[in-house]
């Protein structure tokens, strides 16, 4: 009896803070992944929440902040050299960068479950402009809010106040990207 009462005493510790109730540690409303936003769509402006804040090195290894991009729109992409839908998606996204990051656009690769070396030479082999964050062990989607990061490449946008604006869990091209991009740079 008592091995029985111990067993749901822990398991009520264990389920009060999971969950879409669960409280925020941040002290602040931020972003929860419930789910991915569809193919070309944006979460409504009135239900974006800030998206939580992140700091790591780059693959130059200079340190990078999420708050450096305050004000613009950002796209952080999450890949790794071994993944083949990454290694289409990534070159794509360069183009779309080149032509967007004088409008207000910032691009953040996050690479995942990779080496420095691979990452690296694949940056350099397909002269990828925009810098990329090294996350080996994935920490980045959690600080987010959450966001699962079963497979690669995702790709999450936020708006010019911070905002989680969509979570695409899937891999795009630069028309599926460019449509949503061009809503977000719009907005005030």
């Amino acid at each position: 009896m008592r091995a029985l009462l111990s067993l749901f005493a822990a398991a009520a510790l264990l389920s009060a803070c999971t969950g879409s109730d669960a409280v925020d540690q941040n002290g602040v409303n931020t972003y929860q992944f419930h789910g991915a936003t569809k193919l070309g769509q944006l979460i409504p402006d009135s239900q974006r929440k800030p998206a939580g804040t992140f700091e790591g090195k780059l693959l130059d290894g200079k340190p990078f902040s999420l708050a450096s991009t305050k004000g613009k729109a950002v796209v952080l992409n999450f890949w790794g050299s071994w993944c083949p839908p990454c290694r289409v998606e990534l070159p794509q996204f360069d183009l779309l960068y080149r032509k967007a990051k004088t409008r207000g656009a910032a691009f953040i690769g996050i690479d995942s479950k990779d080496t420095t070396e691979s990452a690296r030479a694949f940056v350099k082999d397909n002269d990828i402009s925009f810098p990329s964050v090294y996350d080996e062990p994935g920490r980045v989607p959690l600080r987010l809010g959450h966001v699962p990061a079963i497979g690669l490449p995702f790709t999450v946008l936020l708006d010019k106040r911070g905002r989680v604006a969509a979570v695409y869990a899937l891999a795009l091209s630069y028309k599926d990207l460019e449509p949503p991009l061009e809503r977000l740079l719009a907005e005030r």
